[in-house]
């Protein structure tokens, strides 16, 4: 975190749990979806499963998202939740949990179930309708069959007239139908849809692999311009892992708003195009747009083991989210420079705002890294939400700290012969393409370990630990040395009088 045409019809091949379980291949799920009450925030859902046999039948609505990770309590905006079988006969349900359904489906073959979401928050992980558009989280929106993730779905989408676009990652199976495939529940809820009058700046190519940006209410800038830039940031993203995983990619700017999620092939961001005439505009901009692209990699393909198959009910917890997000950070800064975008001086003062943030919190002498990372479903991703909010950090600005004083210690220990880059490119290829799963705690340090060619128990120790950061060695080892004001601002100073393998690490690290 840090995110095609018609009104919209949503049609899923899912099924249900318990007794048809087995017979699953068999049941097709239907879910429409329509906008007559858009003007009061609301949509409307009809799920139709059919060539059922009888059993009980429980469907659930995630409590979360994955890249927000955050309970969502997504299920207290349904209301209205009717079941009835084929011949129109309304069937009760029992609520045994907060975001579940069950039911006994008697003799029917055919079962809807209808009812209405309540979409008003501006807000990049929760739904959003109006007259001008709709902004669908899935998991906010579908119920699913219970312990049925795997099953593919479908998706067709049927708007009202004064809208005219959709852009979402799910695969157009029928532009005529605008019907839209997931292979399985996981890409669904990976996959937003943005609805209404939308723009498309014109695409790029990498490698033959078409970019796309599209979105609502983009605002005035120079969008030949803003082109150009992204297709530098993006091309310097894809040269750090070095293959392109997917497709196509689409980075969907959902309006004004907050905040940015990243999935497999696209990206939801909060977007109005304002400011990117001022260089900290374009560098603020270009940065959170580098974030979310860069985790098509890291957290979507190089991930954390815990980090799927997901829990949509409880969360997936992990204590590796000060790679999948603070190591994000580290690597915007670092593409939107190599990109030729950033300069020298902004660079520095980036990481000169995370230091000053995180050494001027209390939070820094209780809490570690890790801890951060596994305890943000109570604290939030900015370490401000707990109960003690003076005990806690943000993975956010201690995680790209780490990150460069890790990649200072590589390149030191390597005679700059290898770097962080190295690393991801490391996890990427064994996990992700060997492997196919996520790492460890203990696999990832190995992984750095392998590439450095020596021990870094002593700057995990900054992972695992809170212990202060040995600022002098690390940041010297890159030419850099720390200094601070007498308001407690930091910031980084490039040495004077650098060695040689100084000097050779520090041109590099920049370009």
């Amino acid at each position: 975190m840090h995110m095609k045409k018609a009104a919209i019809l949503f049609f899923f091949i899912v099924f249900a749990a318990g007794p048809i379980r087995a017979q699953t291949p068999n049941v097709k799920v239907h879910y429409t979806v329509s906008f007559d009450s858009a003007a009061k925030n609301k949509m409307h859902v009809d799920m139709i499963m059919d060539n059922l046999k009888p059993g009980e039948l429980t469907c659930k609505m995630p409590q979360w998202m994955p890249g927000y990770y955050q309970i969502m309590n997504y299920a207290n905006n349904v209301s209205d939740l009717v079941i009835k079988d084929d011949k129109n006969k309304i069937i009760p349900y029992k609520n045994y949990s907060v975001n579940s359904w069950t039911f006994k489906n008697t003799n029917s073959k055919k079962i809807i179930i209808s009812y209405n979401i309540k979409a008003t928050k501006k807000f990049v992980a929760n739904n959003y309708v109006d007259t001008s558009r709709a902004y669908i989280i899935p998991c906010a929106t579908f119920l699913y069959p219970e312990n049925n993730l795997q099953l593919e779905t479908t998706v067709q989408i049927l708007l009202a007239k004064n809208w005219s676009n959709i852009a979402t990652g799910l695969s157009l199976l029928s532009a005529t139908t605008h019907t839209y495939k997931a292979s399985n529940y996981d890409m669904l809820f990976d996959s937003p849809i943005l609805i209404g009058n939308l723009e498309e700046l014109q695409p790029f190519y990498i490698n033959g692999i078409q970019h796309r940006f599209i979105g609502y209410n983009l605002g005035n800038f120079d969008k030949v311009k803003f082109i150009q830039d992204l297709s530098k940031v993006v091309k310097a993203g894809i040269d750090i892992v070095g293959d392109i995983p997917y497709k196509d990619y689409t980075f969907i700017g959902i309006g004004p708003g907050r905040g940015g999620i990243e999935h497999l092939n696209n990206s939801t961001v909060s977007f109005d195009g304002k400011g990117l005439e001022t260089e900290g505009g374009l560098n603020k901009t270009m940065s959170f747009l580098a974030h979310e692209f860069f985790h098509n990699y890291n957290v979507k393909r190089i991930r954390p083991y815990e980090l799927g198959p997901f829990n949509y009910d409880a969360g997936s917890k992990t204590n590796l989210l000060w790679v999948s997000e603070g190591l994000s950070v580290y690597y915007e800064y670092l593409m939107v420079k190599r990109a030729g975008i950033m300069t020298e001086k902004a660079l520095l003062e980036s990481f000169d705002r995370n230091i000053t943030t995180f050494e001027n919190g209390p939070g820094k002498y209780h809490q570690s890294l890790t801890q951060s990372s596994y305890f943000t479903w109570q604290d939030g991703p900015f370490g401000t939400a707990g109960p003690d909010k003076n005990k806690s950090i943000s993975y956010y600005e201690k995680g790209p700290v780490v990150g460069l004083l890790l990649d200072f210690a590589i390149r030191h220990k390597t005679n700059n012969q290898k770097s962080l880059d190295d690393v991801m490119r490391l996890v990427y290829r064994e996990y992700y393409q060997t492997k196919k799963r996520g790492f460890t705690d203990a696999e990832f340090q190995m992984a750095c370990e392998q590439i450095a060619g020596t021990s870094l128990n002593e700057v995990f120790e900054y992972v695992y630990t809170a212990k202060p950061l040995d600022y002098a060695t690390y940041l010297g080892y890159g030419g850099l040395s720390l200094k601070v004001s007498d308001d407690k601002k930091y910031y980084l100073v490039p040495l004077s009088n650098m060695d040689t393998l100084q000097s050779v690490i520090y041109d590099s690290w920049l370009h």
